[in-house]
């Protein structure tokens, strides 16, 4: 008698086991795996937990940003809207974003110019919006320095990406839904990038900690200066939020604009 109330008494000890519930302890043992024989893997998004679209982003460590060649901007030395394509460290395309701009800004606003870059998956769903009014680049300018409005999906609000004023460094933070600061982006003095990459370091809130980068690949001496192609790749932790990474996308393309978009008739 005194056995089974010592054996009912270690059953109510046990956490989430009801009361009057059959004895847990031979399930409760049996149900355990080998450790020997344990494979681990990561664990996946519950359903309707991410931003529809974007479960994919919460897989990777390393997003590459391709922007296709426009022949006809370099023939004709004329500003087109950009195209890039969005792949996995693979080389395997997961998104496809397109720039919807006016030809009269990207001729007289060139890479200053108001945009936005709609981001669909490889059904053609629509699930990140890009936002880019028209702003200043310029240390004389610190009130009214470039901004980027992250949607996802479109009509959702998710972050920003802000340009911080600095007299000699690009500096940028990452921003949730409430403009609160999440991350900081830093970048070097010289982003010319004419022989080499070009890393901006993703860091923590103090700027004790580098998280992650963004790097501007170089690409050859002919192709960067005769094309406006450019190649990026993101560096952050797989375990990342999908929206922090979706806004890092956007980053990418506020660089390229500010920073490496050219063509041959501006040389």
């Amino acid at each position: 008698m005194a056995s089974k109330d010592a054996q009912n008494q270690r059953s109510r000890d046990l956490p989430g086991f009801l009361p009057g519930a059959p004895d847990p302890d031979r399930s409760f043992h049996n149900s355990l795996p080998n450790p020997g024989n344990q494979v681990w893997q990561p664990a996946l998004p519950l359903p309707g937990s991410l931003p529809p679209g974007l479960e994919y982003l919460s897989q990777l460590d390393l997003i590459i940003i391709h922007q296709q060649v426009e022949l006809l901007g370099m023939i004709l030395g004329t500003e087109t809207s950009n195209k890039y394509e969005i792949k996995n460290s693979l080389g395997q395309r997961i998104y496809f974003a397109v720039e919807e701009s006016i030809c009269f800004n990207r001729t007289f606003c060139s890479t200053l110019r108001s945009c936005t870059l709609k981001i669909t998956d490889n059904s053609g769903r629509e699930v990140i919006t890009v936002n880019r009014p028209l702003r200043c680049n310029s240390c004389w300018c610190p009130c009214y320095l470039q901004e980027l409005e992250i949607q996802a999906p479109p009509g959702t609000i998710v972050g920003y990406v802000a340009q911080k004023w600095h007299p000699f460094l690009p500096k940028f933070t990452i921003q949730n839904a409430n403009k609160e600061d999440i991350l900081k982006i830093v970048g070097p003095c010289a982003t010319c990038g004419c022989f080499g990459d070009v890393d901006f370091e993703v860091k923590t809130i103090n700027e004790k900690l580098t998280i992650g980068k963004i790097s501007k690949y170089w690409s050859g001496f002919v192709n960067d200066v005769f094309t406006n192609a450019d190649n990026f790749g993101i560096h952050v932790p797989a375990d990342l939020d999908v929206t922090v990474k979706a806004a890092m996308i956007g980053a990418c393309f506020l660089f390229d604009f500010m920073f490496f978009e050219h063509s041959l008739a501006g040389l």
